[in-house]
């Protein structure tokens, strides 16, 4: 049965899933990139970026696993590109080159219409201005009973999660304060919400955190 799932997504100690001031340099705003530096030693990450070596253990075997059985994406317009307001052209896609890692659908979220754009290695990406929830109707058709993956960013995850559509997420908690950005939890009842089944893994560099609705 096809699943609704946040892999690999990364938090500081303090509950942070982005820094403030996102932007073109930096896309994951002030320190945001630290989040992420138990995933980049990684085997599995390495291959992603065409590159040789890489860890194996804990933290590569979480990376390998979030791309397994996914039939569509769904991100958030900031995770697609530094872009604000309506698209002054079709010159920016995306921050991964001409082969993005997704090979299959991604559904972006915004309120600008673009026509899609087909990439290297089968990624196609396609605009949605309906909302979550047209998204989601079209990353479902497109998945064809595989799993769709949340990408990110933070608010987009809390408004699938609010919306109850999540059925999974992997957390992966970095050993780093933020002290500020965007609070992944904050405001949120996840036990209201039905998210009581809690497993905890050791990584290597990360601390991995798997919730589901019980």
């Amino acid at each position: 049965m096809s699943k609704v799932k946040v892999a690999c997504f990364s938090i500081s100690l303090d509950g942070f899933g982005a820094g403030i001031r996102q932007n073109l340099t930096e896309p994951l705003g002030v320190r945001g990139e630290e989040l992420h530096e138990w995933i980049f030693p990684t085997k599995m990450f390495r291959e992603i970026g065409r590159k040789d070596g890489g860890n194996e253990g804990v933290d590569n075997e979480f990376v390998e696993k979030s791309f397994e059985n996914m039939g569509a994406w769904i991100l958030g317009r900031n995770m697609f590109g530094p872009v604000r307001g309506p698209w002054p052209d079709d010159e920016w896609k995306g921050w991964w080159g001409e082969e993005p890692p997704y090979h299959v659908p991604v559904f972006v979220l915004t309120n600008h219409e673009r026509k899609s754009v087909t990439m290297k290695g089968g990624t196609t990406f396609h605009f949605i201005t309906g909302g979550i929830e047209s998204a989601m109707e079209e990353a479902r058709k497109a998945a064809n009973g595989k799993d769709i993956r949340i990408g990110g960013g933070v608010s987009t995850i809390r408004q699938y999660l609010q919306a109850g559509y999540i059925d999974e997420l992997h957390i992966a908690i970095s050993p780093i304060f933020l002290g500020s950005g965007e609070h992944l939890f904050s405001g949120m009842n996840m036990t209201a919400l039905g998210y009581n089944q809690i497993q905890i893994v050791a990584g290597e560099n990360a601390t991995h955190m798997i919730i589901k609705k019980g």
